[in-house]
């Protein structure tokens, strides 16, 4: 019987306007689908005029302009509803779903959904839940011990996967697929007698417990900044009374 990280996965990808999940817009997104290791992938790509500018510094990183997006980008409306249809259609095939820091992105589409189609990403996901492999909780779990930091290049670079293209949502998408293969294998006998089902309930237990050791560590060096220890997605905020 095929391991789950040899057989059918997709992956999903954004670049957006910033690192606010509950202000910042989506400018591009890709879906890529695998059907085994080594097999062609398939890939889907949108570009979004998000209808705010894009900043300088968000421009730096992935490289799309405010005025490219308002010159090709389609409005968020239809796209949120494309790639909605497209993540429900890859949890009714049964594909797992590998996100790379799943509450960002997933919770970022969650909230547009709710600005542009008065939905929720839930909504889409009823009939067939996802199975979300997030490359970076499971190489934090499974080789917590390793020092340096974890982005996706770093990643890529420790698991020896090609990343051309870093920051465009294909080839993030791409990688984050191969790196999760990866990983499978490297931590085969931990890894293959567990189902996608039962990582992503594992995966949520284990990122709270590293939100947790962060937000520890935050407090002794004296950060501010609080940690969401909320996996794949994060909970809406309250509205202001």
């Amino acid at each position: 019987m095929t391991c789950w990280y040899e057989g059918p996965l997709a992956a999903f990808d954004t670049e957006t306007t910033g690192v606010d999940v509950e202000n910042d817009r989506i400018v591009s997104a890709a879906i890529v689908v695998q059907d085994a290791a080594g097999t062609r992938p398939r890939v889907t790509r949108w570009l979004v005029n998000p209808g705010v500018p894009v900043p300088a510094g968000a421009t730096e990183i992935h490289g799309l302009t405010d005025e490219h997006v308002q010159r090709n980008g389609r409005w968020p409306a239809p796209v949120m509803e494309e790639i909605g249809r497209e993540l429900a259609e890859q949890a009714a095939g049964g594909r797992p779903l590998v996100v790379m820091n799943a509450p960002f992105d997933l919770t970022l589409l969650d909230r547009e959904l709710k600005r542009h189609r008065n939905s929720s990403l839930s909504r889409y996901l009823e009939a067939s839940p996802l199975n979300v492999l997030d490359p970076r909780v499971l190489d934090k779990h499974l080789d917590r011990y390793r020092k340096g930091r974890r982005t996706l290049t770093d990643l890529c670079a420790h698991y020896e996967v090609e990343l051309t293209g870093a920051h465009d949502a294909g080839a993030d998408a791409q990688a984050s697929l191969d790196v999760v293969r990866a990983i499978g294998r490297r931590f085969a006998t931990r890894l293959e007698r567990l189902s996608p089902a039962e990582l992503h309930t594992l995966q949520a237990v284990w990122h709270a417990a590293q939100a947790r050791g962060l937000q520890a560590w935050f407090a002794r060096s004296g950060t501010p900044e609080t940690v969401d220890p909320s996996w794949p997605l994060r909970p809406e905020l309250p509205a202001a009374a």
